[in-house]
């Protein structure tokens, strides 16, 4: 019933836990899970973890924090996961993050520019980060009004989302929703097309209400699309299937 669109399993907080957190999936009613690459290893290890789990697929690509400090042949390597793996549904994730300087902004964009022109070449979806880079994101998006997108982490206005739904873009939230300072999403939320709506934990970061502070797994989707059912009014199940189905009809999912 629930789609975790956006979690790092593959992450080496997991590396005691990690099957044993799978197999809560049924309990927690997590029926799909994307694992996101945000490195070469990450992309390589995710794929492998989608291999192993008929419920998991992946994403493979490189975050802007590695801008900068990739092997030559990268989209060699990313391209080879996508088309000899069909568990890897997407590219990403890309995108920019000015938060922490010093930061290459031109390699940034350089980089994201890239994965998006492999997307484009593979007919994939890409899965972006935006972080304190919001305009430069919006008009290197424009550049490609082909792919289909999801903003994942979504830390923006309701300007800002607004924007993004009418380029034709869906929009994914976190935990974060559910901390008592986010009074921002509640406009947000009630605002969102719910055919354009996804979830996600972002493990192991970010884990909501009631087990912020914890480390964050995809068990914890759960409190996410519940706390979203109840600021908009929604029947939890009914959200949670819709976005699921939102879900896998962006990633070609069956």
């Amino acid at each position: 019933m629930l789609f975790d669109t956006h979690a790092h399993l593959d992450g080496e907080e997991f590396d005691e836990s990690r099957e044993e957190i799978i197999a809560k999936f049924r309990e927690s009613g997590v029926s799909l899970m994307l694992n996101a690459g945000a490195s070469l290893e990450g992309s390589i290890n995710g794929a492998e973890l989608a291999k192993k789990h008929g419920f998991i697929y992946a994403s493979v690509g490189i975050h802007p924090e590695y801008a900068g400090n990739v092997p030559e042949d990268y989209l060699k390597t990313l391209k080879k996961l996508a088309t000899e793996n069909k568990k890897v549904v997407a590219i990403g994730e890309i995108g920019l993050d000015y938060h922490y300087e010093p930061y290459d902004a031109a390699a940034q964009k350089k980089l994201f520019k890239e994965q998006c022109e492999l997307a484009r070449e593979l007919k994939l979806p890409i899965i972006v980060h935006s972080r304190d880079a919001y305009a430069d994101t919006l008009e290197i998006i424009k550049q490609f009004p082909d792919l289909k997108k999801v903003i994942h982490c979504f830390s923006g206005n309701l300007e800002n989302a607004k924007e993004l739904v009418a380029l034709g873009c869906y929009i994914s939230f976190t935990g974060v929703i559910t901390f008592k300072n986010a009074k921002k999403f509640v406009d947000i939320l009630r605002f969102m097309p719910k055919d354009r709506l996804f979830f996600e934990t972002d493990c192991p970061y970010l884990a909501p209400e009631p087990v912020r502070g914890t480390v964050n797994d995809p068990n914890n989707v759960r409190y996410i699309v519940r706390h979203a059912a109840e600021t908009i009014g929604e029947d939890y199940e009914s959200l949670a299937v819709r976005t699921t189905e939102n879900a896998k009809e962006f990633f070609g999912i069956k």
